[in-house]
């Protein structure tokens, strides 16, 4: 399985005419593409910072929808008041659901970059290791891990029932990543926080 995500710096004031766009517009065009798998949107309202992920069944499926889905993103961009998306593509490494979110969920995603030959260890480790800590993190509804092989970036999503768990989680989450990421051997590049804004990325489980 693979992904794409699309990042845009948004305009606060037109982060709704941006979410309106993307469920619109986008999802119904990625749906008609082969190989759609689902496609979710983080939000963050103060930073403005915005992503959009589409998930593909294959890594053929997924490029031949880059192209495909070029005017789309520039579109998108100007519903969010943006300027220029920035495009990264993934191989989904590992998934796990603990149940469906809800209206009001939240993620707190965190980037990583590690040796590029340790990607492979770095997937069983999430699953073996990271995953079965998140569970225990209060309000937890799934997480998923994705990599990119050629750069060695890695970006790891949890998700939870509502900002005031991810808050109340928060010191422990902190020191779960801090001390995971030293064993992975890997540099946290960043962490952010962002409203669930549409919620329809149906991968399998993966873990």
């Amino acid at each position: 399985m693979y992904a794409r995500s699309t990042t845009i710096q948004a305009q606060p004031s037109s982060i709704d005419d941006g979410i309106a766009f993307v469920r619109g517009e986008v999802m119904p065009a990625l749906q008609a593409m082969d190989g759609y798998v689902g496609l979710s949107l983080l939000v963050n309202r103060e930073s403005g910072l915005c992503i959009a992920t589409s998930a593909w069944e294959t890594e053929d499926t997924m490029r031949v929808s880059t192209e495909r889905a070029k005017p789309l993103r520039d579109q998108a961009s100007r519903a969010f008041g943006g300027g220029d998306a920035t495009v990264d593509q993934w191989e989904i490494g590992a998934m796990h659901r603990e149940h469906r979110t809800g209206d009001g969920a939240c993620v707190r995603a965190t980037w990583i970059k590690m040796p590029r030959d340790q990607v492979d260890r770095s997937i069983d480790f999430y699953r073996t290791d990271v995953l079965p800590s998140l569970e225990n993190l209060d309000g937890f509804c799934s997480a998923s891990f994705m990599v990119n092989r050629a750069t060695g970036r890695g970006v790891s999503s949890a998700t939870f029932d509502s900002r005031e768990a991810m808050t109340r989680n928060e010191e422990n989450a902190r020191e779960l990543r801090n001390a995971r990421t030293r064993e992975l051997g890997a540099d946290i590049l960043d962490v952010g926080e962002f409203d669930l804004s549409l919620a329809h990325l149906r991968l399998p489980e993966m873990a």
